[in-house]
């Protein structure tokens, strides 16, 4: 992972409701765990015909939409199974961040394990963001904000381990193995903690 610490881009949206990890990511495409190259399958059943051609009318397919970082969705976002394969595909698609008034918490877990920012704010912010697809914001991660146009700058909710790791460019792993001296020196203290007591006994 990237350290993500801010990100200035516009938004692509997805008014709906609901839109579940099959929807992101149909189930047909889950056979691999290489996350490159799953963003051309993201939203895959809107993004073409039934004869396999695009749908010009899909926001991802509008040329005015083409390098957009953040999706701002309608509520109960990423919904369903847990698939990891979805924040996969989003990240692929070229998105940094999610934007609803309510996102799914293992959606939200998995999307944060994999540097996708999940961010959930007041529903009437969100339904101004909706109905003004293309703006653009601007998202601090420090100080855990979105600025919007006017000027205007809401917080949103998030976690300081979270927070460490998108800002350090660490998964849960990578962020342990950083730690390697504090647990040997932890790990060295409790032998010797341990030997004293047994002899002492």
């Amino acid at each position: 992972m990237r350290p993500f610490t801010e990100l200035t881009s516009r938004t692509v949206v997805l008014r709906e409701r609901n839109i579940d990890t099959d929807q992101i990511i149909p189930a047909r495409f889950l056979t691999t765990t290489q996350r490159q190259g799953l963003g051309q399958f993201a939203f895959n059943d809107w993004r073409r015909l039934p004869d396999g051609s695009l749908n010009p009318d899909f926001a991802f397919n509008r040329a005015e939409n083409a390098g957009a970082g953040i999706l701002v969705a309608g509520r109960n976002f990423g919904c369903g199974s847990s698939r990891e394969h979805a924040p996969w595909a989003l990240a692929d698609l070229g998105l940094r961040a999610v934007i609803s008034a309510e996102i799914a918490d293992i959606f939200r877990s998995n999307a944060l394990k994999n540097g996708l920012l999940p961010i959930v704010l007041d529903e009437t912010i969100v339904d101004e963001l909706l109905d003004r697809p293309g703006i653009e914001l601007h998202i601090d991660i420090a100080q855990r904000s979105v600025t919007l146009p006017d000027g205007r700058r809401v917080e949103f909710p998030l976690d300081a381990f979270a927070r460490t790791c998108l800002l350090e460019g660490v998964d849960q792993l990578g962020y342990l193995l950083r730690q390697d001296e504090a647990i040997a020196r932890f790990e060295s203290q409790r032998v010797t903690s341990n030997q004293e007591f047994v002899h002492a006994s």
